[in-house]
């Protein structure tokens, strides 16, 4: 025999939550109604698995089906609602059971990437990390020259930065600004953690934002050392992690640390993810804010708060942090 129509199914299941809706005689029917036909699992939640088995060449007639369908119930259930309320307030026929639970007005909540950057200032702050942070509009000796980013360094060009029209400024494009700051205004020891909004004007996608967070780390002491490093970040992505997590260093460039590393760390069944970078502070930086590189010694960190965010929650769009979107948002919280 063979198999019904799915155009059929949805006028037949359509016709059938119609009748309902306008057959609902007082407001507790008519709750009982809409928890049945626009609940999370009711029948038209039903009715889009129809979408995925329908041939590719009908996936768009049968999903604007579906759609239409439940604008339409929506409208129904709207215009029942208020003539059963206009009802009560005229004395008509129908009754409020005032035995019944109210309904919660919606309450909100941290976002996804708040709670995260909140997770991971509380974990440095348990390692001794001092909060501090920076101007979101940076001058180019703290965003580049402090940095040893020199003037002909391609990061400096302006398809790679939001510069200010007509002022020598741009936003910053890394919170290790902060750590410039934080070095000319006290003298080491320092150990302090940045989290902070920067900006690149990338295309944007599945993995990349024009406007994302970080969280910077710089300790800088005597004697510290490559391996004052690892430990930090084991013992940090451990702590966010779990015990099982791995750490693997792959060694890279950064004008700012000198040696430095990619951060990838080992998630299980879902293999190695890039984290972030880190290394240690490069000399030059020192001498940029008068400190002595032959004294002291220091290493420093930055991480994705959104790579974090996405591995931590499974979500596969990096731009789903920014659309507002209330139904993405409430999963998450």
């Amino acid at each position: 025999m063979p198999a019904q129509d799915p155009l059929e199914i949805i006028l037949e299941v359509g016709e059938e939550c119609r009748r309902a809706l306008r057959d609902a005689g007082d407001a507790t029917s008519l709750q009982a109604v809409r928890q049945d036909v626009l609940g999370r699992k009711g029948r038209l939640a039903a009715l889009t698995d129809l979408i995925k088995q329908a041939p590719k060449e009908r996936k768009g007639e049968v999903g604007q089906a579906v759609n239409g369908l439940k604008k339409e119930l929506t409208d129904l259930l709207e215009e029942r609602t208020s003539a059963l309320g206009a009802g009560v307030a005229s004395g008509g026929s129908a009754s409020v059971d005032v035995t019944l639970p109210g309904t919660s007005p919606d309450v909100g909540a941290l976002h996804p990437l708040t709670k995260i950057e909140r997770h991971l200032v509380r974990v440095l702050a348990s390692l001794g990390f001092e909060v501090t942070e920076g101007p979101e509009i940076e001058d180019e000796f703290h965003n580049f020259e402090a940095l040893n980013i020199p003037g002909h360094h391609p990061a400096r060009d302006e398809s790679e930065n939001f510069y200010l029209r007509g002022l020598p400024h741009l936003l910053r494009s890394q919170t290790s600004t902060v750590q410039i700051r934080t070095m000319e205004a006290n003298p080491p020891p320092i150990r302090v953690c940045a989290p902070g909004r920067v900006f690149r004007p990338d295309t944007v996608d599945a993995t990349h934002h024009y406007m994302f967070h970080q969280v910077e780390g710089l300790a800088v002491d005597r004697g510290i050392t490559m391996a004052d490093l690892k430990t930090t970040l084991l013992i940090f992505f451990k702590a966010l992690f779990g015990d099982d997590v791995g750490l693997r260093l792959r060694p890279s460039f950064f004008p700012f640390t000198e040696p430095s590393a990619e951060v990838d760390v080992h998630f299980g069944k879902k293999g190695w993810v890039e984290i972030g970078g880190c290394g240690m502070v490069d000399p030059n930086v020192f001498r940029s804010v008068g400190i002595d590189p032959d004294e002291w010694t220091g290493f420093a960190f930055g991480l994705g708060i959104e790579r974090l965010a996405m591995r931590q929650f499974a979500v596969p769009d990096i731009r789903y942090f920014t659309e507002n979107d209330v139904r993405f948002l409430k999963q998450l919280d």
